[in-house]
């Protein structure tokens, strides 16, 4: 029976409607169905008598995590100016500049209407609405504070695309400039240098020993450079393909990451304030701390705080403390583990917990600011090194005939 379900959802496709409804007004909108039969009755069973309908051909980019936590922050912001559910359903989504994210918007919106409760609706789409999602919006639709819930969680989303900004750009500088510094090597490896070769074969003189290891080397490339560019995409395209799908391959990567020189404290640091965040903000929605551990260890985002925050889950539902749960994973830095003490006495965790991930962003931001301007100076010098290195070693017989022709 599964198996039928996922095949039907499968074969739904979206369809363009227009019609009137109850009271005569002519209404439109898109609507997902197993065919176009199954569109109108849908419809009907809305009220709506519907005069058009045709599959929809505008299939709209792809729905990113930016687009979602505006779509949360928005409806967030409806629902605590008192809009209706359903009525900020429609203005979110025809306001919206993706047309991928209206249909989404509408497909839930039709969920809701059809007697489906909002958690519910959100569960249909797990790929872009987590367990952590669905849990808070269950938690407001159950103790009637929707709103409140969703401002939170927009919150929380909003923090959490900051920081993976942030770790996003810290990398991106030295691999671009690695990129480049390639670019250009190939480049005169290929073109440049052949043409010093022909010019030197002419001067009948030995040549310095720099200037031969860099025609040795421009050989090779230009003899097999088809395979040097072929293995190194194909080698980076056959490691994202394993690391994105090999469950232990993301584990050892993972735990390489944290022991990277320079960027392995920055990414140390934005986990724990993802990890103090996410579990702050379920503590502060009513989820019981347990039960919270599942979607605090899902959101880690790396493997090592996966294990721990599984742990610390065992032994708190075993009547430990999160304090000496936390102590005995290694994983936490003893300032957390101070402010999370306090905040159990104090009967404040979720504050405390979010003072932490305040901390720890901040930390982030400063240590991002800092490897900008560590990394300028030494990618300089490598690059130096390696394009002016090349550059004297071909320029090198020049100065050698000058010397003797002087």
């Amino acid at each position: 029976m599964a198996v039928e379900k996922k095949s039907q959802q499968a074969k739904e496709t979206q369809f363009q409607w227009e019609g009137k409804d109850k009271s005569g007004k002519i209404v439109k909108g898109e609507i997902k169905a197993a065919g176009e039969a199954s569109a109108s009755a849908q419809l009907r069973r809305q009220g709506i008598n519907v005069t058009k309908i045709k599959k929809s051909r505008n299939k709209g980019k792809s729905i990113s995590q930016k687009d979602l936590t505006l779509f949360t922050r928005q409806l967030a912001t409806m629902m605590k100016a008192g809009v209706p559910l359903l009525q900020s359903f429609d203005i979110v989504g025809k306001g919206h500049h993706n047309p991928s994210v209206s249909k989404l918007l509408n497909d839930i919106k039709t969920d809701v209407e059809t007697g489906s409760s909002l958690e519910q609706a959100f569960r249909k789409f797990p790929l872009y609405f987590d367990d952590l999602f669905c849990n808070l919006v269950g938690a407001g639709e159950a103790a009637g504070i929707l709103d409140s819930l969703l401002d939170r969680l927009a919150t929380y989303q909003e923090k959490t695309l900051a920081i993976k900004s942030k770790i996003k750009s810290a990398l991106f500088y030295p691999v671009a400039i690695i990129v480049v510094a390639f670019g250009i090597t190939a480049v005169i490896m290929i073109f440049v240098i052949p043409a010093f070769k022909t010019l030197f074969s002419s001067f009948g003189a030995d040549l310095p020993a720099p200037t031969l290891v860099i025609m040795a080397i421009s050989d090779f490339f230009v003899a097999n450079w088809y395979l040097i560019f072929g293995g190194i995409g194909g080698g980076l395209y056959a490691f994202f393909y394993y690391w994105k799908r090999n469950k232990q391959m993301q584990r050892v990567m993972d735990i390489i990451s944290l022991k990277l020189p320079i960027f392995g404290e920055v990414i140390r640091k934005a986990t724990i304030a993802r990890w103090s965040r996410t579990l702050s903000t379920m503590f502060a929605a009513g989820v019981p701390l347990v039960e919270a551990f599942d979607s605090v260890a899902g959101a880690a985002g790396n493997a090592l705080y996966f294990d721990a925050t599984k742990q610390i889950q065992r032994e708190v539902s075993q009547g430990g403390t999160l304090v000496s749960a936390m102590q005995g994973t290694n994983v936490f830095p003893s300032m957390v583990i101070q402010m999370v003490s306090i905040g159990e006495e104090a009967g404040s965790l979720d504050a405390m917990l979010s003072k932490v991930a305040d901390f720890y962003e901040g930390e982030v931001d400063d240590a991002v600011a800092s490897l900008s301007s560590l990394m300028e100076p030494i990618i300089m010098v490598v690059l130096g090194t390696l394009i002016g290195g090349m550059v004297i070693a071909m320029y090198l017989p020049i100065f050698k005939m000058g010397q003797v022709v002087g």
